[in-house]
């Protein structure tokens, strides 16, 4: 047996209750739903704390930053090389041409020249000749110095002593190929000087610069008077 009162509350709850179901235990269920609820909402959240949306990386971002300031990947480099270049977008200029093709230039051999000498001129108690050599090759060669030259009788015998040097020692000479450079052959006129004259050269024999390879060409009767013979060094044009 129950009373009218029992029913109006069983039929309040619902199904969620049984007949013999209070309102006090109605209220601690629903407390415990409520709590469930909230375990599951504060798990979901503690999960999406724990894995954060992936992003890019710290090292990631600065490089990213460096790639940026330098105009890509070696880019920058690349472009600062390419700047220090030559005058007209790295095109070389005619001074650096004309520098590099004497740099470029070897030593001129006694293999690839030709020696003659030149007539005699005389002032003033002296007496010059010149000695030419021109390079007879087919590439540009260099001369820098005082050749070394002796004179020789028509058997190769040698006459008096080598030439002793005269003047600075100037700068190289570049010769192409058919062109020509000179060194000064000094004595003086006989009577000038009380020692007398040497015999008369059939023969000069030269050593050009640097070279240990002699060439030869006709004396032209050259007579050194006076024990006074000196060379000067080589110079651009042929006198």
């Amino acid at each position: 047996m129950y009373h009218s009162s029992d029913r109006y509350t069983y039929h309040q709850i619902g199904s969620t209750m049984s007949p013999s179901t209070s309102p006090r235990r109605a209220h601690h269920l629903a407390a415990v739903v409520l709590a469930a609820a909230c375990a599951v909402a504060l798990s979901a959240c503690d999960k999406n704390m724990a894995h954060p949306a992936k992003g890019p990386s710290p090292a990631a971002s600065s490089e990213a930053g460096s790639r940026s300031a330098s105009g890509g990947d070696g880019g920058g480099s690349t472009g600062g090389a390419q700047s220090t270049g030559g005058t007209g977008g790295g095109r070389p200029t005619v001074a650096q041409s004309a520098a590099s093709a004497a740099g470029s230039a070897g030593r001129c051999r006694a293999a690839s020249m030709r020696m003659s000498l030149g007539r005699p001129g005389q002032g003033a108690g002296n007496i010059r000749y010149a000695l030419v050599f021109t390079n007879s090759g087919k590439q540009p060669c260099t001369l820098r110095g005082y050749p070394g030259v002796s004179l020789l009788a028509r058997d190769g015998q040698s006459i008096g002593r080598p030439a002793g040097r005269e003047g600075g020692a100037g700068q190289a000479v570049t010769l192409a190929p058919g062109a020509s450079a000179h060194a000064v052959l000094h004595t003086v006129n006989e009577g000038r000087k009380g020692s007398g004259c040497w015999k008369g050269a059939d023969l000069v024999q030269a050593y050009p610069p640097g070279s240990t390879e002699s060439m030869t060409t006709r004396g032209s009767g050259l007579r050194v008077c006076g024990n006074a013979f000196t060379v000067s060094t080589l110079s651009p044009a042929a006198g």
